[in-house]
């Protein structure tokens, strides 16, 4: 139980629904209704697809590299408390956000289902990150459980950029700004446990 909670939230603070809600309006503003649904399902399927493929066969990708599973919890939690502080203080990360070149880009293309959306918004190095951390070294029955909270959290993203006008109505920015540091910091002490897990094992 307390494994299935620890992903939930990881992952719902990671991928951030709610958070990209207000993105995908702005991204798809001037879309017809049916562009905007037909973009929100590719790009969720999409990052589905990608990050499924990181659950599967992240112990493959590590041992292939020679990365250690210690290692990459010491670099993944320190990657994602990086992700925390940026969320917290209402910085834009590099994790998550566009490049410069990437938002030029972007201003050329009509479908954002591939780019921005799929990655790096939904499957970005913060998200493949996390479900690297919570598959490498675990067992079919923890791979299984964590790929279907995986597939809640991915439904619910898919809700809310489905969603998106709704969401920006009830929550307004400043609710979703609030409800972005608070879950920074939760995402804070799950990485620092990522740190202190790779620590231990490392000594062990």
């Amino acid at each position: 139980m307390e494994f299935l909670f620890n992903a939930f939230v990881t992952l719902l603070v990671v991928v951030d629904p709610l958070g990209l809600a207000p993105i995908f309006a702005a991204l798809t503003r001037g879309f017809s209704e049916k562009q905007k649904r037909e973009s929100a399902i590719r790009g969720t399927l999409l990052g589905t697809v990608i990050l499924f493929l990181f659950a599967l066969a992240g112990d493959v990708l590590l041992e292939a590299l020679g990365i250690g599973l210690p290692a990459f919890r010491i670099a993944g939690g320190l990657l994602l408390f990086l992700l925390a502080l940026d969320m917290v203080f209402a910085r834009p990360s590099g994790i998550r956000a566009t490049s410069v070149r990437e938002q030029e880009e972007e201003s050329y293309q009509q479908d954002i289902s591939v780019f921005p959306l799929a990655i790096p918004l939904l499957a970005g190095p913060g998200a493949i990150t996390t479900v690297l951390l919570y598959t490498g070294g675990s067992g079919a029955g923890q791979v299984a459980l964590f790929m279907a909270v995986l597939l809640v959290i991915l439904l619910l993203t898919l809700g809310s950029l489905l969603l998106a006008p709704r969401v920006m109505r009830l929550f307004g920015e400043t609710g979703a700004n609030v409800l972005s540091r608070v879950l920074g910091v939760l995402l804070a002490a799950l990485a620092v446990q990522f740190v202190i897990d790779g620590l231990q094992s490392s000594l062990a």
